[in-house]
């Protein structure tokens, strides 16, 4: 059914709400904390859902435009660049 295939997926999403990283940089041991909250639809469930219309993509994170290469080089300074309206409007897109 439905539910047995989303449950890990689903799973592994809630997992990821309460995520930390411990890094260590110059010498000090740094926390990041990633707190996910509402700000659009999670584009990799939408890959394993809707199908394999965004497979191959080289971004890296779903919420900014950040490639795998500029992640790889800039683990520290990141942000979310995307707002809900552009992810909705991504979503749209790859929905139709």
């Amino acid at each position: 059914t439905l539910t047995a295939i989303l449950g890990p997926l689903i799973a592994e999403r809630e997992s990821m709400k309460s995520c930390e990283l411990l890094l260590e940089i110059g010498g000090i041991l740094r926390s990041f904390k990633f707190i996910f909250r509402g700000t659009g639809y999670d584009e990799k469930l939408v890959r394993e859902v809707e199908g394999l219309e965004a497979s191959g993509s080289v971004f890296i994170c779903t919420l900014c435009d950040a490639t795998r290469l500029e992640a790889s080089q800039n683990l520290v300074f990141h942000s979310i660049t995307r707002s809900h309206g552009e992810n909705l409007q991504r979503y749209e897109t790859w929905r139709a």
